[in-house]
């Protein structure tokens, strides 16, 4: 008697369920692609941004001081009522981060332009310049304060003695209750106008020759040619350019204390919100308060970076 030998054949069932499944997570990976990348950036700033802006709302909300491992007990809104009823040191370092900020981009902008437009062509030497036109970003800020510092000291600066070869005399600088902020602000521009330059040069550098030169052929001046054609077209630029030196001017902390210490001088001449708010965490010990000034402080760089892009976005279109 023969045996018949069948194939032996397994259940169908299994192995379509495993490849329908494997499918259908292809599909949905392929899809959320742009958020599986993300995902893992996106956890990196929860942990590192996220909870420690809600920690400092929490302390916001308390009367912390003395020391972080202190008890300290909820107060609701107190702090924030006290702060902006502050009329001696808060709303004083309000007006001077706005006024810091407005005039320092301003002046960095403006300049970036002007310089952008004069490296936009190529000329001899151009390598040798650009590498001496950012210079000043090579230096930390606080190496540049310091460096200032001693230019501008009243006594030993090389600022007073330039002054004097030329017969005017010496300047407080620094040390000047009402030109220690105008000073500040100058080396703000001198350090970050080059951030502008790259910025304005890299979108010039994208710009097509087409539109220059059917305005050149139609007898546009060279201003025509600046004002009806390549600042339209560069204004995206622009406003990238404000957007990220604006957030960063609004923030600056190193070059006003290396130049002034504490409390931004002796009578806070150069005191905005980023070094009231570090005398208040450092100096005083006033967590609870200091926490309320920076939950404000962030409230409001969020506010200037949302009309930034929206104004962008408007450009856009």
């Amino acid at each position: 008697m023969s045996a018949v030998l069948t194939p032996r054949t397994d259940s169908p069932e299994a192995p379509a369920a495993s490849v329908d499944t494997t499918s259908a997570w292809s599909r949905w990976a392929n899809e959320h692609r742009k958020w599986l990348f993300a995902a893992p950036a996106m956890a990196f700033v929860a942990v590192l941004i996220i909870f420690p802006v809600a920690w400092t709302g929490y302390l916001s909300l308390t009367d912390a001081e003395g020391s972080v491992r202190a008890e300290s007990e909820f107060i609701g809104f107190q702090n924030y009522l006290d702060v902006l009823t502050d009329t001696d040191r808060f709303w004083p370092a309000v007006w001077r981060t706005v006024l810091f900020t407005g005039v320092v981009l301003f002046f960095e902008v403006i300049l970036g332009m002007a310089i952008a437009l004069l490296l936009w062509r190529p000329f001899r030497g151009e390598k040798w310049v650009r590498v001496a036109i950012l210079l000043p970003l090579v230096a930390t800020p606080v190496a540049v304060g310091m460096m200032w510092r001693l230019i501008f000291d009243p006594n030993i600066g090389m600022a007073n003695q330039l002054l004097g070869w030329i017969g005017i005399g010496p300047q407080p600088w620094l040390a000047g209750q009402h030109s220690a902020l105008p000073t500040t602000m100058f080396i703000d521009i001198w350090q970050w106008t080059p951030m502008v330059v790259l910025i304005l040069l890299a979108g010039l550098t994208s710009l097509s020759d087409e539109p220059q030169e059917a305005a050149r052929i139609d007898g546009a001046s060279s201003w025509q040619r600046f004002r009806h054609v390549t600042l339209p077209l560069l204004m995206p630029t622009v406003i990238v350019a404000i957007l990220l030196r604006g957030i960063d001017a609004l923030k600056t902390f190193d070059i006003l204390y290396a130049t002034k210490g504490r409390g931004g001088g002796s009578f806070h001449e150069v005191e905005t919100l980023n070094v009231y708010a570090y005398g208040l965490s450092f100096d005083y010990n006033d967590y609870g308060v200091s926490s309320t000034v920076l939950i404000i402080f962030f409230l409001i760089i969020i506010g200037v970076m949302w009309a930034l892009t929206y104004r962008k976005k408007g450009l856009g279109r």
